[in-house]
């Protein structure tokens, strides 16, 4: 029977393909703050601002591709059943062929109701022809369309569903994260014990556990072609 693998991925992930990194120095914090494009309090300020940086992000997807982390991670399915929990909202996991994929933090390419973001019936995949949403592009509810985004300060939907993944893994592998944003930072606490636990980041990460964890201190590219080395049968 195969066993269980989960991928627990950052910004790192996606660093290598050109996707801006949010915390690092250079990063997008350094060019927007914070309060201003992923708060609901910035949104309600300004949802004509914040709109409007998700249609620079979203744009930015055209010009990137998937890098050989993405497609190590997508290839590791021939061996594991493998679960990708994202803290990332590129589709770049996607795009390198990952078949199961949970976004923590939303997605890009989604556009969601201001008035109930997480109801299904008003989440709409946007082609990339639709990229640019404009003030006054409405969701069925009537209410201006959003990003489907999961803002500083508000509940992140999917945790639960990751909880219960992390919960079953023989293999849980952390990429290109700092483990500093929560919940997802918490996630590695879920993993049994018997849980074999790798961690890829060119830098230090603190995971805050006492438990045994295989570092590969790499980056994505590179740390997952090691990782593949290590989990040959």
């Amino acid at each position: 029977m195969m066993k269980n693998l989960v991928v627990l991925s950052g910004a790192g992930m996606s660093a290598e393909s050109g996707i801006s990194t949010f915390r690092d120095a250079g990063g997008l914090w350094d060019k927007y703050p914070v309060e201003a494009v992923a708060t609901p309090e910035g949104y309600l300020r300004d949802p004509k601002l914040v709109i409007n940086f998700y249609n620079e992000r979203r744009k930015q997807l055209l010009t990137v591709e998937p890098n050989e982390g993405h497609r190590g991670v997508a290839a590791l399915e021939k061996l594991f059943n493998v679960t990708v929990v994202t803290q990332n909202v590129d589709n770049l996991h996607e795009r390198a062929g990952s078949s199961h994929v949970i976004h923590l933090h939303g997605e890009l390419t989604k556009v969601c109701s201001s008035r109930d973001p997480n109801n299904p019936r008003y989440i709409k995949e946007l082609k990339p022809e639709e990229y640019e949403v404009k003030m006054g592009d409405l969701a069925g509810d009537g209410s201006q369309l959003r990003p489907f985004i999961v803002w500083f300060g508000e509940a992140v939907p999917e945790i639960e569903t990751a909880i219960d993944y992390v919960e079953k893994a023989d293999i849980l592998v952390i990429i290109g994260t700092s483990l500093n944003v929560y919940p997802a930072a918490g996630l590695l606490h879920y993993a049994p014990q018997d849980c074999e636990v790798y961690l890829i980041d060119p830098k230090p990460v603190d995971a805050h556990t006492m438990r045994p964890i295989h570092v590969i201190r790499s980056g994505a590219s590179e740390g997952v072609k090691q990782l593949r080395e290590m989990l040959k049968p």
